[in-house]
């Protein structure tokens, strides 16, 4: 007697789930046990896309390349006996796009700092598939640990201006499971902020209160001084 159908094992094997443009995947289908020979039949969304009849036990192979968007999705097989009406499903494959990231871009609320100031630095890339590693640097120098984000929004951290060393280049980069794909921002420098003098205020200060003084006594010279002066004539 034939041996009873089962459902059949969908399987990936070459490529991804998580795929790009123009790349090739095989999918293995296999009912096992069962009678050969067998008719395998490959869905997308319920739709037809190849079929194979086997007459041994050896998985029937479904090579796809993902050209579109309407290529991803999620993909089924049928396995079904040529004897017998009916047919058994196998479990599910989605597949899904990876799009490469843009170029992260670097700033800051404030381009100027001064020793003693508190910072913060953000970098954001606009475009690509999520999740989006961030890494921050000074020159060459690593000083953040990687910051991974689930949606899209900026990494940030947060920096205390110390010293005149803390004045000098940063960077950051971006990746996401898009292979070879590794993008870095533009420089980013904060600027010296000029500190006022102490003394400052207080010649302004001084200089106002003379200049009140040369008016005062420029206006009190028609009201005491000539006086003064014809009466003693």
């Amino acid at each position: 007697f034939p041996e009873m159908l089962s459902n059949p094992k969908l399987v990936l094997v070459q490529g991804t789930l998580n795929v790009v443009m123009k790349q090739n995947v095989t999918l293995s289908c296999l009912s096992e046990p069962g009678s050969p020979p067998i008719r395998y039949t490959l869905f997308k969304h319920n739709q037809q896309v190849s079929a194979l009849n086997r007459s041994d036990l050896i998985p029937a192979l479904f090579t796809l390349t993902i050209s579109s968007a309407s290529d991803v999705g999620e993909y089924k097989c049928k396995a079904e006996c040529n004897n017998s009406s009916g047919g058994k499903y196998s479990n599910s494959l989605n597949f899904t796009f990876i799009e490469p990231i843009s170029k992260p871009v670097l700033s800051s609320p404030t381009s100027q700092a001064k020793k003693g100031q508190n910072v913060t630095l953000s970098c954001f890339s606009e475009n690509g598939s999520l999740p989006i590693t961030y890494l921050f640097f000074k020159g060459t120098q690593n000083i953040s640990p990687q910051m991974t984000m689930q949606r899209r929004e900026a990494a940030v951290i947060f920096l205390f201006i110390d010293s005149l060393s803390d004045f000098g280049t940063y960077k950051c980069k971006a990746n996401n499971s898009f292979p070879n794909n590794t993008k870095y921002s533009n420089g980013f420098n904060f600027t010296l902020a000029e500190e006022r003098s102490h003394s400052q205020p207080l010649i302004i200060s001084l200089g106002l209160i003379l200049l009140l003084l040369i008016i005062g006594f420029a206006l009190a010279i028609p009201f005491f001084v000539i006086p003064l002066y014809k009466a003693s004539e």
